[in-house]
């Protein structure tokens, strides 16, 4: 399962009640940050998630309100007593901009290392994580992310027993592993029916609709969207500042076939985006507003339920 935690809503600024818009993920015990704007450390703090599991910061583009809260997180991280490495994705020119905000916490515990992303990638990340990017359109170079997580295919225990498998061996198969019975080398495909869908989350803030988002999000279990403005008539201010509308992120959901779509990254001006929430679920009925401290479990498909609630 993937446990995720919205930390905020809000877009340019903070304000009292809409901290800046940040996004937690945890797998098998490690941490993933999707962005960290100023007061992210704060917001963190209502939760009951550990800063020292924290492995990898993603960093959608370097504007302040997405990267002026990283001190804050590196301070809370060395207070947690953590040694190990961490890791932080971003677009070109993140580097630069890491070791300036490090310069006001000195003398870190761990070591920071830095990834800069042109174009499309994929990484493997810590809880067993597969990392995706994709360059999108804002008026700075700007990722959006997925981060999935595979299943094995099923275990098929019929022809594990038929092929005189003991069962003390059945977990090593399961993992993937060659098992050595007799003379015979059992491969884990001999007892391995067919793939099993995975978990997949989707952060995308600050761009403009592009038609290569479709497919880079599709099927995700969660969608993670900004919706800058609620008012259709927004669309040209949207356009010049390369931001999405409600409609337009509830589209996007719809067209890739995502289970959940959470809304967030709302303007300062836009005061009440309950009211604009109808226009996001003419296109997408599972449209939701993000809140601070918004927490589901997903789960597999097949699991007793598609995701649930923790908070």
């Amino acid at each position: 399962m993937i446990d995720a935690c919205l930390l905020g809503t809000g877009g340019m600024m903070p304000l009292p009640g809409r901290w800046l818009s940040a996004l937690l993920l945890r797998c098998d015990g490690r941490v993933v940050l999707c962005d960290c704007g100023e007061g992210t450390q704060l917001s963190w703090r209502y939760t009951n998630w550990g800063f020292r599991d924290l492995d990898s910061i993603l960093l959608t583009h370097l504007h302040a309100d997405h990267v002026a809260g990283l001190p804050g997180i590196l301070f809370s991280l060395a207070h947690a007593d953590r040694t190990e490495p961490v890791t932080i994705f971003g677009p070109t020119g993140t580097e630069r901009v890491v070791a300036g905000l490090c310069v006001v916490v000195p003398g870190l515990p761990f070591q920071v290392n830095v990834v800069e992303i042109q174009e499309r990638s994929a990484f493997l990340i810590s809880g067993g994580l597969l990392l995706r990017t994709l360059p999108v359109v804002h008026r700075v170079p700007c990722l959006a992310y997925t981060v999935e997580r595979a299943r094995a295919p099923r275990f098929d225990a019929d022809r594990a027993r038929q092929l005189g498998i003991p069962v003390t061996l059945w977990s090593r198969l399961q993992r993937g592993e060659t098992v050595e019975l007799g003379e015979r080398l059992i491969e884990p495909e001999a007892v391995r029916g067919q793939p099993r869908r995975g978990l997949k989350v989707a952060y995308v803030t600050d761009t403009r609709p592009t038609p290569e988002l479709v497919d880079f999000v599709r099927d995700a279990d969660l969608l993670v969207c900004e919706g800058m403005y609620g008012d259709p008539n927004q669309l040209p201010r949207a356009i010049e500042r390369g931001h999405m509308l409600f409609h337009e992120a509830a589209q996007l959901a719809a067209a890739a076939s995502v289970q959940r779509l959470w809304l967030t990254h709302f303007s300062p001006a836009l005061h009440d985006p309950e009211s604009w929430l109808p226009v996001a679920q003419e296109r997408f009925p599972g449209a939701e507003l993000g809140q601070a401290h918004r927490t589901v479990t997903l789960r597999f498909l097949d699991d007793d339920a598609i995701s649930s609630p923790v908070r």
